[in-house]
């Protein structure tokens, strides 16, 4: 649903940029992807965090907001009861979705937005550095589906279109 801090921050926010903070992938000491013969029973476990958001003033007429975000995935054998030795490989990044905007936003505009929204600027880039990092590490490819938000896309106001 369409609330009004998410409305105003998508009227007042550009999209500026997207990059990768950080990244780590491994494989367990002992697992060796590419001669794994039961590598297809183990389980895909994902995380997707919004760590936070921060405004930062650039002059005094432009504001820059910066939504830092976690993403992971790691591959369990569910055979080991030892959560922590189940743990067969994992692939994690932190991205920064950055946006100007020429006026500060409340925090709760802010909040909502990093919430309800970032994620659908930062999930190409994580999904194609999942797609190549399975290569690389030989893992199972694992296709992350497109993300959509439909419900919070910018409201048009039905009677402005019938004005034109």
């Amino acid at each position: 649903m369409m609330t009004e801090n998410l409305q105003t921050a998508i009227d007042k926010l550009r999209i500026h940029d997207v990059y990768l903070k950080g990244s780590i992938s491994q494989c367990a000491n002992s697992f060796e992807p590419k001669y794994a013969p039961d590598i297809d029973k183990l389980e895909v476990q994902t995380k997707h965090l919004v760590k936070g958001a921060e405004v930062v003033k650039l002059d005094e007429t432009l504001f820059l907001m910066r939504v830092f975000i976690e993403l992971g995935a790691r591959w369990v054998d569910n055979s080991i009861t030892d959560e922590a030795k189940s743990i067969r490989a994992f692939i994690e990044a932190e991205f920064v979705a950055e946006y100007s905007m020429d006026e500060e936003l409340e925090q709760a505009c802010v909040d909502e937005y990093a919430l309800k929204n970032a994620s659908y600027h930062v999930w190409p880039y994580w999904r194609e550095l999942l797609m190549n990092q399975c290569n690389r590490m030989y893992l199972p490819r694992y296709v992350l589906p497109t993300m959509q938000l439909a419900q919070n896309r910018r409201q048009i106001d039905e009677n402005a279109i019938e004005d034109r």
